[in-house]
């Protein structure tokens, strides 16, 4: 598989990247540029947590970064910092990597326009996970249409998990009645606006290289925690499936006494002042193609919220 490409645009490069050094670590900030598409009508968003407790999106990876003069220019720009003579202690640091031949010649100039330095980035959305700290290496040398042997290279599935974190997964806020408080032993009927709960896919592109994946977030299941134990929830399970392009069933005059297909009973009250604090959770099914044909699962993600709900009790008047 070649995903690296040709990294120049009419002969000339990507671009100076803008690095970052600390101790003997160079990163750089990603060139990854991302495009929703669908998504939420405007109300408020947020990211997935893996169901799987095992895996998170990549923390950081390696990308084309620099070109020979970029190297070139980018030690002389270290030597120009006067301070304690830190410039030249890195300069001569950076020169004996780059250029005397430890391994790299005189930055690869007799190389320029056939290939990049690839760098170490660090995902902007997990920048204070341990991860971040596993792309160690100095900038090395990739050849156009050349796949770097190291895992942590960009490729089309390290695209499809960054744009996972780039997701803008809608509100889990439902729908109710009754909408303001609910009555004991009477069910409440649950609800997602359909308008909202749709399928929602970003892609992670990385110019200059013809690469792009997509990630798309279709929704699955809604789990109810009615958030006591004094509850019965419809299904049984608490697990309402889409259906129909929805979740559950919007109440319509007449059906107060009828099972919601999707919806909660509290066997009781809440108080004069309590509320409970029901939990509504969406589960999300996440598959990812790509520009290369390769495409598979990820695993599902979950994201939720809470409402306060009021449970009160039958009133009744004796005569």
């Amino acid at each position: 598989m070649s995903y690296a490409g040709d990294k120049t645009h009419g002969g000339t490069s990507l671009g100076t990247a803008n690095g970052n050094r600390s101790g003997n670590k160079i990163t750089v900030e990603t060139k990854i540029q991302t495009t929703v598409n669908g998504g939420s009508s405007g109300g408020k968003t947020g990211t997935l947590s893996s169901t799987d407790s095992n895996w998170t999106p990549p923390a950081c990876w390696y990308e084309p970064a620099f070109s020979p003069k970029e190297i070139e220019a980018d030690v002389k720009t270290w030597r120009s910092f006067t301070f304690f003579g830190i410039g030249n202690v890195v300069g001569d640091l950076l020169d004996s990597y780059y250029k005397d031949g430890k391994p790299y010649k005189d930055y690869n100039l007799d190389k320029q326009g056939k290939g990049m330095f690839w760098a170490a980035v660090v995902n902007p959305n997990r920048k204070d996970d341990p991860e971040a700290s596993a792309c160690d290496k100095m900038p090395f040398w990739v050849d156009n249409g050349k796949t770097p042997p190291d895992p942590l290279a960009v490729s089309p599935k390290v695209l499809a998990e960054y744009a996972y974190d780039e997701l803008p997964i809608p509100e889990t806020k439902v729908e109710m009645a009754p909408a303001g408080t609910s009555t004991v032993n009477l069910p409440t009927w649950i609800w997602l606006n359909k308008a909202d709960f749709h399928p929602v896919s970003v892609t992670a592109s990385l110019p200059g290289t013809g690469l792009s994946a997509t990630t798309t977030a279709t929704p699955e299941s809604l789990h109810i925690d009615p958030g006591t134990s004094d509850a019965e929830t419809f299904p049984a399970s608490g697990d309402c499936t889409f259906e129909g392009g929805g979740i559950g069933e919007p109440y319509a005059k007449g059906k107060a006494n009828q099972t919601p297909p999707c919806g909660v009973r509290y066997l009781r009250s809440t108080g004069a002042n309590g509320s409970y604090a029901l939990k509504a959770t969406v589960t999300w099914k996440i598959t990812w193609t790509s520009t290369t044909g390769e495409g598979d699962r990820l695993p599902d993600g979950t994201f939720g919220a809470t409402q306060n709900v009021t449970v009160r009790e039958i009133q009744s008047v004796n005569r």
